[in-house]
């Protein structure tokens, strides 16, 4: 596969058959996302590869908070969690989550539902003391950060298409950082950058 077949062919995606993913093919994966650049060549992230059935289960649920609270601001009409948004209108749309989930149950997505089977997890987490944020002082939404590990996580997606899989990032865990990285052992000073779910 060259590389402009890769960019054009590698959607987001969500829905995986259970066939197995071995632990060589991920390791061939992550060695090869390794390359991607960040600020000052610091490739502050860390990657977990989430195995234990109990844990990926307990993720699943707090995902699924998330993804019924980014459902209902998506029915009422939001961009969700947009640094824009009117927090009024946005409060009274995530309060609606829960009726909102069961009134478009097609809407809450098999992905969540389904997490804790998809092939792999991975938890992509970055050393906060890595990031040159340049914007960290501004009087808006921070987001340079992000430079010096989205590529990373980009460069595990096409290395998995390269490899005939298909995956997606997703933030949606972010909301429930503190839960999560309790449950595996996340130093106090790394964040969460995103889960990426990988498959057939």
């Amino acid at each position: 596969m060259d590389l402009r077949e890769g960019l054009r062919t590698t959607p987001a995606v969500r829905r995986f058959t259970d066939e197995p993913v071995s632990d060589e093919v991920v390791a061939g994966i992550l060695d090869d996302a390794r390359f991607a650049p960040s600020g000052g060549n610091r490739q502050g992230w860390h990657v977990i590869v989430l195995k234990d059935p109990e844990i990926r289960r307990q993720i699943r649920d707090l995902y699924a908070t998330g993804n019924a609270e980014y459902v209902s601001q998506v029915t009422a009409g939001l961009t969700p969690f947009s640094p824009l948004n009117d927090r009024d209108v946005e409060a009274r749309a995530r309060a609606q989550a829960a009726a909102t989930a069961e009134k478009t149950p097609i809407r809450r997505g098999l992905f969540a539902e389904h997490l804790d089977e998809v092939p792999v997890l991975l938890l992509v987490l970055v050393d906060l003391n890595c990031l040159a944020a340049i914007d960290r002082d501004l009087d808006r939404y921070t987001f340079t950060g992000g430079a010096s590990v989205y590529p990373f996580i980009w460069s595990i997606l096409l290395a998995a298409r390269e490899r005939g899989l298909g995956g997606v990032m997703t933030t949606m865990a972010i909301m429930e950082e503190p839960t999560i990285k309790g449950l595996v052992g996340a130093p106090d000073d790394f964040a969460i950058a995103g889960l990426v779910a990988l498959g057939r």
